[in-house]
């Protein structure tokens, strides 16, 4: 830890949102200086850590990343601003690519600029497609079938292009569902799209109903059986890429190994909050494969990192944390 504490700062983009805030506090529990960059669209100032620096400012301005990088000594980047919605990215394509695509590559300029070789990228299993394959291994075919997937693998392109090229160093961490809180910092989406909250808002009653997508899957009850990962492990892997980007690159998928199906959630979150969660069924959405397991084999081989929160602590701390803040975080 002494050593740690003469490193430069890790700035974290997208540090106000879910996930970078509570991979901000963990870097800060560890000793380490964050820095967060975040435009708030879509995240929030208090779910910034206290005492945290924060810059309010979108990646595509390009003199304030400047000034950012001229102010704080920074040694690593930890990329999380992106959209992320698959739906919005068919319907929004310009748009995402912009975003995503455009915001890495302005953040690039400025770290290359500035000097800075070092970055943990925020990819997606989405970058897979329709696996066919399971467990899915980093070794299985990249074919994204939405915009969403694209960017990231365009991202991954871009950064192997730019190790090559600069001597940038970077870690992608492909991501399948992330789910829990910490006690301070939640999940609060608007509107929100993942499983787990919409659960957790029909039994606060915020929600008429879960409307459940599909019932007739080749699964033991006939609903999707996805991979989640808990929050905390999830914010544990990124510090170790971190470190990681000192010495090469790599690319890692971030999965649990074992899956849930949507009704194995809700009655988990029934047991677990005590209350209903009023479900409708609904017709398959288009491109829901029946399966997304994911094996995290070369990480916990390469990095030591291990899952450790299984579903019933994700839905238990996430629940918390909910009934704490029950409308999420105040407005911006």
């Amino acid at each position: 830890m002494a050593e740690e504490k003469n490193l430069g700062k890790i700035l974290v983009t997208g540090g106000a949102g879910y996930i970078g805030s509570v991979i901000t506090e963990a870097l800060v529990s560890r000793g380490r200086e964050p820095v967060v960059l975040d435009n708030l669209m879509q995240g929030h100032r208090a779910a910034v850590v206290p005492g945290v620096s924060l810059v309010d400012a979108d990646l595509q301005d390009y003199s304030a990343l400047e000034r950012l990088f001229a102010q704080h000594q920074i040694e690593a980047v930890i990329h999380l601003a992106a959209l992320s919605v698959v739906g919005d990215s068919v319907a929004q394509a310009l748009h995402y690519y912009r975003e995503n695509v455009g915001g890495l590559l302005s953040l690039l300029e400025a770290m290359h600029r500035a000097d800075v070789k070092q970055i943990v990228f925020s990819s997606t299993a989405a970058v897979y497609g329709q696996p066919q394959q399971f467990p899915i291994t980093e070794e299985c075919p990249a074919k994204p079938i939405n915009p969403y997937g694209w960017t990231k693998l365009i991202g991954e392109q871009i950064l192997t292009d730019c190790h090559a090229a600069y001597g940038l160093n970077f870690v992608s961490l492909r991501y399948f569902n992330v789910a829990g809180a910490t006690e301070s910092f939640g999940e609060a989406h608007h509107p929100e799209t993942h499983l787990i909250p919409r659960v957790l808002e029909a039994a606060l009653g915020q929600r008429r109903h879960l409307e459940v997508y599909g019932t007739d899957y080749d699964t033991p009850d006939g609903t999707c059986i996805r991979d989640y990962i808990d929050v905390r492990d999830l914010a544990e892997a990124h510090i170790l890429a971190v470190d990681e980007t000192r010495r090469r690159c790599a690319i890692y998928n971030l999965g649990s190994y074992s899956g849930y199906s949507v009704r194995e959630v809700v009655n988990n979150a029934e047991r677990i909050t005590g209350r209903r969660v009023p479900c409708v069924e609904s017709p398959r959405r288009a491109g829901d494969p029946p399966r997304l397991l994911a094996s995290h084999e070369k990480i916990s081989a390469e990095l030591g990192w291990q899952p450790r929160g299984g579903l019933e602590e994700m839905i238990a701390s996430a629940w918390a944390w909910r009934q704490r803040h029950p409308n999420g975080y105040p407005s911006r």
